[in-house]
């Protein structure tokens, strides 16, 4: 099916990639990310396809829009499109003046390296904490704030943990001791700790990050409370150990979490 121009329809070329999916790489699962104003049409491309007797999971993973301040679509002052490379550019330039102002005397290249992370996990959660399918305003200042649902607050949760440990005598945690819980701050910790087995699969019920974004935000909370409430270092014995414990896996669970988001953590920032 070709037009008088001798082009070709978008139904006609997303039919034949479909055709090339199944039949040379043998899919069986097609999934489209494309943005929710797109849902006629790939609603008529997966019902044309089965009317062709090509059955498979063909899905639409519809998202909604990014805004600017004025609520509409976000662009340059010039009206142009935001292109990503400029988007995390910028992110990354931003992160760099947060990271002087709180960390001048860091090496540069460490300065460099924590920018990047921080401004990049910055663009990704922003993204990723929405419901897909919730338009969003896209504010620099609020994605970059060190407190609130962001993930720089993940990423210095994080990094408040590695500095408890680097105080030790590096002895490694014994993971056969008991742990024992008495605050109400820990109980609440381990509780959310317990849950994220629970939490994860959850994520591809259909298809929402955002789930993940707001366990680890609440995991951060209740580490901020626990770390206010349970002294850790000046604590003793069996209590020190598991106020530890409660430490290092609040610190990987984190890492994990933020990890299948596909965004990394700092030792410092």
């Amino acid at each position: 099916m070709r037009k008088a121009d001798g082009g070709f329809l978008y139904a006609t070329t997303d039919l034949a990639t479909l055709d090339h999916r199944i039949r040379t790489w043998g899919a069986d699962s097609i999934w489209y990310v494309v943005g929710a104003p797109q849902a006629l049409h790939f609603r008529q491309i997966f019902s044309a396809q089965r009317r062709r007797g090509m059955e498979g999971d063909y899905r639409h993973i519809a998202f909604g829009s990014i805004l600017g301040d004025d609520r509409k679509p976000f662009k340059t002052r010039s009206g142009d499109t935001v292109s990503l490379q400029d988007v995390l550019d910028e992110a990354i330039e931003r992160a760099a003046r947060v990271v002087e102002e709180k960390s001048a005397d860091m090496p540069e290249e460490e300065k460099k390296r924590v920018s990047e992370i921080v401004g990049i996990g910055a663009v990704k959660f922003a993204e990723l904490s929405q419901n897909r399918m919730t338009d969003y305003v896209f504010n620099w200042d609020k994605m970059l704030a060190l407190q609130g649902d962001t993930a720089p607050y993940l990423q210095n949760s994080y990094v408040r943990v590695r500095s408890i440990f680097r105080k030790l005598d590096g002895a490694p945690l014994d993971w056969t001791a008991p742990v024992e819980l008495s605050r109400d701050a820990e109980i609440h910790l381990a509780r959310l700790l317990a849950r994220y087995g629970e939490v994860v699969p959850q994520v591809l019920d259909d298809c929402r990050p955002n789930v993940l974004a707001a366990y680890l935000f609440d995991l951060a909370r209740a580490f901020h409370s626990f770390y206010e409430a349970c002294p850790v270092l000046k604590s003793e014995g069996a209590v020190r150990h598991s106020r530890l414990a409660l430490c290092e896996l609040t610190a990987r669970t984190l890492e994990h979490g933020l990890g299948l988001l596909g965004i990394r953590v700092p030792d410092r920032m």
